[in-house]
């Protein structure tokens, strides 16, 4: 084996290992994520994503070396990356006829093998490429740009407005970061307003939202959303100039809540280099699979008040939403950002050897650390 075979399975079962330590942070009862309502349900959805493209690209180096991660900076795999995989997506129907099925391929293998005494390379690359084009197919890979869904939709009783709650996903391709997301949005358009809310300020039963709804609630507004969305995700924009340009761009829209849950950097031991103090100490790890650090920073910025419309004989203008900066915060008012919060998921065996080296007071100056032991998550260190 190669060393740069052996590097490429200790990445990706270091990243698999984070991932899936993640989900059982997402998805255990006593997560402090579960304390924001549905964020926790909703990363989960990415984070199978995430997970079914790392899986692909395992796959992919079956039959191609063209894999490369950002070493000094997120520890993600690099944007084109995924790119390619969203390509191959597309076309992977059409690849796969022209690659035999899985059991004639088999079968080819064994009989290379018992008349050649060797190994089948080309066979086995085959039968990689087919692994890997089956497993793409299937569409639920994180993709440069995750369409708009709607989840939720209530009615603000003050406003008598709808608002619902959407979610989206983007892959950054300067900071090779994967994104997700959240904005609740109340709707004055005034066909949603008489077709969902009733006189007495509640949502219409009578009107059917089969949750979860493709892109905006809205029919009306739901390719400009989209379209929106995918050109206001970049990790660049702060969350309040995002929030602002919806705001802007959409005159009957109105941001209360934006979240961007920011997924990485990860850190891997013989990996990546983007933190040589933390680097050194998980070279120490005793099993390299336990040897990696997952970091993510959720982001909030919230409305503290609404501008009203104002209509004129000779000018108009819109209702527009004021949005709340936390400048006591220097770090918050950096961000753009009402408030926001930094996690970090270590294993046991990599945060003993953290602590024992005097660095994990260091390491996690400003983070709130959950450390993976098994299938079991331990907060509030």
């Amino acid at each position: 084996m190669t060393d740069a075979n052996s590097s490429a399975i200790r990445y990706f079962d270091a990243i698999s290992a984070a991932l899936s330590g993640l989900d059982i942070f997402l998805r255990h009862d006593n997560s402090p994520l579960y304390g924001h309502g549905l964020v926790a349900q909703i990363v989960a959805e990415y984070i199978v994503r995430l997970e079914n493209s790392f899986s692909c690209w395992r796959n992919r180096l079956g039959f191609t070396k063209s894999f490369r991660i950002s070493r000094a900076e997120s520890g993600f795999p690099v944007f084109q990356n995924v790119m390619e995989l969203d390509r191959d997506r597309r076309t992977a129907e059409q690849k796969l006829a022209a690659i035999p099925q899985a059991g004639e391929l088999r079968a080819e293998m064994v009989d290379f093998i018992l008349r050649h005494k060797a190994f089948p390379e080309t066979l086995q690359r085959s039968m990689a490429e087919r692994l890997y084009l089956e497993d793409v197919g299937t569409g639920l890979v994180f993709p440069p740009f995750v369409l708009p869904k709607t989840v939720r939709v209530s009615v603000n009783p003050k406003t008598m407005r709808p608002y619902c709650l959407v979610h989206w996903g983007a892959f950054d391709g300067s900071a090779n970061l994967p994104l997700v997301y959240m904005a609740m949005i109340e709707d004055s358009s005034p066909d949603m307003v008489e077709a969902l809310v009733t006189r007495d300020g509640k949502l219409n039963e009578s009107v059917p939202v089969p949750l979860p709804v493709d892109g905006l609630l809205n029919p009306q507004l739901a390719h400009r959303f989209d379209d929106f969305a995918e050109k206001n995700s970049a990790y660049s924009l702060s969350p309040a100039t995002i929030a602002g340009n919806l705001d802007k761009d959409f005159d009957t829209l109105h941001p209360k809540q934006l979240r961007r849950v920011v997924l990485g950097p990860f850190y891997s031991a013989g990996i990546t280099e983007h933190n040589s103090r933390v680097a050194e100490v998980l070279e120490k790890v005793r099993k390299p699979e336990n040897a990696w650090l997952l970091t993510w920073t959720i982001q909030e910025v919230f409305s503290k008040g609404e501008k009203p419309a104002r209509r004129g004989l000779w000018s108009s203008e819109p209702a527009r939403d004021e949005f709340f900066i936390n400048t006591d915060d220097l770090e918050a008012a950096r961000q753009g950002v009402s408030s926001y919060e930094k996690h970090a998921l270590v294993p046991h065996e990599a945060y003993q050897a953290l602590y024992a080296a005097g660095e994990a007071q260091k390491v996690f100056a400003g983070y709130k650390v959950h450390i993976l032991s098994g299938e079991r998550v331990i907060s509030d260190v």
